[in-house]
């Protein structure tokens, strides 16, 4: 469908710097991915602290995740770029690796950015089952 895709990815990371890859996994279970793939592109939106129930909202299978939520095309892939996240990277898909019960995905970064839209730049984190940020 031309209804944006998008999920709550735990395992994000950079894996290179020339050329600029980063690589996440997702569950073989995933109903989301699917999407992505036959797209070939992705948006990966670094969530603010303030975003929790965004993630949340995100976290769980089914239903429109997009709805009520802002977000604009990324540059490159046209991928949602969410409104509020602290950083943005738009990625073409590089190579996809079986990895266990999981598939090891390695993006190609095409563009990349930070956001000043509503947030502090402060990242969401995500530990022991709660949410929280850093303190100095």
């Amino acid at each position: 469908s031309g209804s944006p895709a998008g999920f709550a990815c735990q395992s994000f990371a950079a894996l290179s710097l020339d050329p600029p890859l980063v690589v996440f996994m997702v569950a073989r279970t995933s109903t989301t991915w699917p999407r992505i793939a036959r797209a070939g592109a992705f948006c990966v939106n670094v969530l603010g602290a303030h975003q929790g129930d965004l993630c949340r909202g995100f976290a769980v299978s089914g239903g429109d995740k997009f709805a009520g939520v802002g977000h604009t095309p990324s540059p490159v892939s046209g991928s949602p770029r969410l409104t509020g996240a602290t950083a943005w990277a738009d990625c073409t898909i590089h190579a996809v690796h079986p990895g266990g019960d999981h598939l090891i995905v390695v993006g190609r970064v095409d563009a990349l950015g930070t956001c000043d839209d509503d947030g502090d730049g402060a990242p969401l984190l995500f530990h022991r089952g709660r949410f929280g940020g850093f303190t100095a």
